[in-house]
């Protein structure tokens, strides 16, 4: 071996080898006496790499025609940085799959915008659509509870009044008592009807009284215009062996029934009235006259057909309405317009002065009139007791109402945290993943930059 840049025999099985080194003795399978200068040493078919304490990496036993087709397949290029660019992707995408899991552990939703997954969007939107409008009609039950159990506390202290005034009717009633005596009974039973009057009056809920009629009223305005149409009971008559003449043919309209809103209102049209209809004629020396509406002739063997001529009209025959029943306060505990999900409740004026209790006219002064008042109030306290068990129905049918919408919002609840909700452990095992590999390729970045810095050696 030869120094500063001479030719060195390097042995080993036959080959030999030509480097350009510093200053390098070779000894077969050993080390080097002297340090190695860290530079790359550069041979004619592949390049040999020297660590600092004299060790070569490249192996010994490398035929020169293995080293060149190494040399083909591992080109050094400048230009491009394949190594880098494809290092700078995959940093790309770890870094998005690392937002991506910041975004969803932050908000606790693996669907935060369409893009995450549009037909779960859809349908979760759909659900939340629900559990909101299901969450009102949890608020409005509450409310409608509220509002009967106002109503029926209320009712509870008149039914104790009328307790307390029939126990004074019964004592005006016997004869142990003087007139003076029901003089002092009396004041006291009128002092109860005023009581109950107030308590009636004062019995309220967001502005609405509860017990004068709570969604009963009944507006004095009537539409008068009414349509609807009627069939006649005549409806073909049929003729043979006509002769010359002229044909008449009248007829009554059947009465009809109207049926109008606001509960159940009928009235009864009466349509006698007779109308010329037009004339139809058809064959020879055949006229056939229609006086009537909705009248169709067929005249046998002459060949005339008859037609509708013009329109009946018909008028009331009465001017006076009855209202039967009415719809009371309205409350929706159900998602749709539907009788089922939707609560009606009407309670009378239950005034003592009212028709519903009828003590206004009541008096415990005399022996009769507190015999008399005596069925009165019995009547009394059992329109109240009719009106209590009416609203205690309504409020088990609103609790009932409320403990099903709940359930129903636990079960779209949970469909809709299925959808919509992040898996804590799933993204938290994604998101280090990306932490690692985001790490990782940022080294490797700087390395595939580094490794261009060779070629600068070999100029």
């Amino acid at each position: 071996m030869e120094k500063n840049g001479q030719r060195a025999n390097v042995g080993g099985k036959g080959a030999r080898y030509t480097e350009q080194v510093d200053y390098i003795r070779w000894r077969r399978g050993g080390r080097f006496n002297s340090p190695v200068p860290e530079k790359l040493v550069v041979y004619t078919a592949f390049t040999l790499c020297y660590l600092p304490d004299g060790r070569r990496l490249a192996s010994k036993r490398t035929s020169p025609q293995g080293a060149r087709r190494q040399h083909r397949n591992m080109p050094l290029r400048v230009n491009n940085n394949i190594a880098a660019i494809n290092t700078q992707r995959l940093i790309s995408r770890n870094v998005n799959v690392l937002h991506r899991g910041l975004e969803r552990l932050s908000s606790g939703l693996r669907v935060n915008r369409a893009s995450d997954d549009a037909a779960g969007l859809a349908v979760s939107e759909g659900l939340r659509s629900e559990v909101a409008r299901l969450g009102q009609n949890v608020r409005n039950a509450q409310q409608g509870s509220d509002l009967l159990q106002t109503a029926e506390g209320s009712l509870q202290e008149v039914n104790n009044m009328l307790v307390r005034m029939k126990e004074l009717a019964n004592q005006s009633a016997t004869s142990t008592v003087n007139d003076t005596n029901r003089e002092s009974i009396a004041a006291e039973f009128d002092q109860l009807v005023s009581a109950i009057d107030r308590i009636v009056e004062a019995t309220t809920y967001n502005s609405s009284n509860l017990l004068t009629g709570f969604g009963n009223q009944v507006s004095s305005t009537a539409s008068t215009a009414v349509t609807g149409s009627a069939t006649t009971g005549v409806t073909r008559i049929s003729l043979s062996a006509v002769q010359d003449g002229t044909f008449t043919f009248s007829d009554t309209a059947a009465d009809g029934d109207l049926t109008l809103g606001n509960g159940a209102v009928t009235q009864t049209l009466n349509m006698g009235t007779l109308l010329d209809g037009n004339v139809v004629a058809s064959g020879t020396s055949v006229v056939a006259n229609f006086d009537r509406l909705g009248v169709q002739v067929t005249l046998a063997g002459v060949g005339v057909q008859g037609a509708i001529g013009d329109y009946t009209d018909g008028d009331l025959d009465g001017t006076t309405i009855v209202v039967e029943g009415s719809t009371g306060g309205s409350f929706q505990v159900g998602p749709s317009n539907s009788f089922f999900n939707r609560l009606e409740v009407g309670i009378s004026d239950l005034r003592a002065t009212g028709t519903s209790l009828n003590l206004g006219g009541t008096s415990v002064a005399s022996l009769d009139s507190a015999r008399q008042a005596i069925s009165y109030i019995d009547q009394a306290t059992a329109t109240v007791s009719v009106a209590r068990g009416d609203l205690g129905t309504a409020q088990n049918r609103l609790n009932f109402s409320i403990a099903f919408t709940e359930v129903e919002i636990e079960n779209i609840s949970a469909s809709d945290a299925t959808i919509r909700d992040a898996d804590v452990a799933t993204e938290v095992t994604s998101f280090t993943r990306a932490q690692i590999l985001v790490s990782a390729s940022n080294s490797m970045l700087v390395q595939s930059n580094v490794s261009l810095v060779t070629a600068l050696s070999l100029l």
